[in-house]
């Protein structure tokens, strides 16, 4: 298995005590995996996403991706795992408006020292030409339509051939048709590069493309209906 998460456990301190928010969520997902993960607002999605991510802690319980137990690295270690095992999409795509399309999706890359810049260049240009990207890698963010620019995030998220891919709502801001080519772009994306994708959202369409999808209820994950 490439993540496995056991007894996953959140609580948030309040002045009339703890509050749950993740109560004992398990999930085991191989290589090539994907799966949606929905829920009403404040079930604890993206509180799950941020703490497989490491962007957050658990409470208790643990994480394993590849093996290894993120939370047990000091915080270089931990950045440095993160960057390079866990590619991130969120709802708004964070490119960095003065850069160009090619320099965003390389910025991974550039604090990565293991990484060559004609390799990691030569590999950027391939993941753009993937997303239908190609003809604007020049191009700046303001020059890109909601659907290119959250191609290119999802670019930026394989740069570094993650074993775990992220997604937080990826096609909140977009259109019915655009939402569709990107949902299926990720898929296909995932596919080709066999690594793990978990995608949390509200979209009911969006779920629906997954071969997985799971519910998140009561601090809990439930395979839904």
């Amino acid at each position: 298995m490439a993540l496995v998460v056991e007894n996953l456990r959140k609580d948030y301190p309040t002045r009339s005590g703890p509050l749950p928010v993740l109560t004992g969520v398990s999930l085991s997902l191989s290589p090539g995996d994907a799966v949606a993960v929905t829920g009403p607002s404040g079930s604890g999605k993206s509180t799950l996403l941020h703490i497989l991510g490491t962007l957050d802690r658990p409470t208790g319980g643990t994480v394993a991706l590849d093996g290894t137990n993120p939370f047990t690295l000091g915080d270089t270690d931990l950045a440095a795992f993160r960057n390079r095992r866990i590619g991130f999409v969120f709802q708004d795509h964070h490119l960095l408006p003065q850069c160009s399309v090619l320099e965003n999706v390389l910025i991974p890359t550039l604090v990565d020292k293991t990484k060559q810049p004609a390799e990691a260049e030569q590999y950027a240009r391939k993941l753009l030409e993937r997303v239908g990207l190609a003809a604007r890698l020049d191009h700046r963010p303001a020059e890109l339509s909601g659907g290119e620019r959250q191609r290119v995030a999802v670019a930026r998220a394989l740069i570094q051939k993650p074993a775990l891919l992220l997604a937080d709502e990826p096609t909140g801001n977009l259109d019915r048709h655009n939402a569709q080519s990107v949902g299926e772009m990720l898929l296909e994306l995932q596919r080709q590069e066999n690594t793990v994708l978990v995608v949390v959202t509200h979209s009911a369409d969006l779920a629906r493309l997954f071969p997985r999808r799971y519910e998140m209820n009561d601090g809990n994950l439930q395979p839904a209906a």
